[in-house]
């Protein structure tokens, strides 16, 4: 299993893509990165498809998407419900 620091890796600012949570260095979202995941490309793929990227920042936008979501239900508990 590869640990990364998503951090490091996964980078907002508002002047790029509108502020939305991007791979450093690039344009390309978490979110472009989850939408093709969730198509079924599998990481080999989905660098095809932006050779820019390495196995680390897809796995980086995949634990930046489960923290985000674990943080959004530890703080709002009955959206669980």
């Amino acid at each position: 299993m590869m640990i990364t620091d998503t951090k490091s890796r996964v980078v907002t600012d508002r002047k790029i893509r509108f502020g939305r949570p991007t791979i450093r260095g690039t344009r390309i979202t978490v979110e472009d990165v989850l939408r093709l995941a969730s198509r079924g490309l599998s990481t080999a793929e989905i660098l095809q498809e932006y050779p820019h990227l390495t196995e680390a920042d897809v796995m980086a936008a995949h634990e930046f998407a489960a923290d985000h979501l674990r943080d959004a239900f530890t703080s709002h508990p009955e959206a669980a419900e």
